[in-house]
C-alpha cells in the first residue's frame, strides 16, 4: 500500500454489530479527500463503509484497523 492512510472515524479481534460506530477508522487519504468533496462513502481498512461526519479524535482507534495498518507498515507498504 503505497498511498498514505488517514484516521477517519473510531483489543478485540471481533466486533459486534454497531461497534464500528464507536471507533475512529483508518482510511486511504485520497478516499477521505474525495469523500469530503463529493460526499461519497469511504471504506476503512477493516471493511467498514460510511460517510465520515464526526470528529475522529473523539473516539478510540478501531482495533481491526490498527492491526491491519501495523501489519502493512511492518511489511513496508
Amino acid at each position: 500500500m503505497s498511498e498514505s492512510t488517514a484516521l477517519g472515524e473510531r483489543t478485540e479481534s471481533r466486533l459486534d454489530d454497531g461497534d464500528h460506530e464507536r471507533f475512529a477508522h483508518y482510511v486511504n487519504k485520497t478516499d477521505m479527500t474525495r469523500s469530503a468533496v463529493t460526499g461519497e462513502s469511504v471504506k476503512a481498512l477493516c471493511g467498514k463503509k460510511w460517510i465520515p461526519n464526526r470528529n475522529p479524535e473523539k473516539f478510540p482507534v478501531c482495533p481491526e484497523c490498527k492491526n491491519i495498518y501495523a501489519t502493512l507498515k511492518a511489511a513496508g507498504r
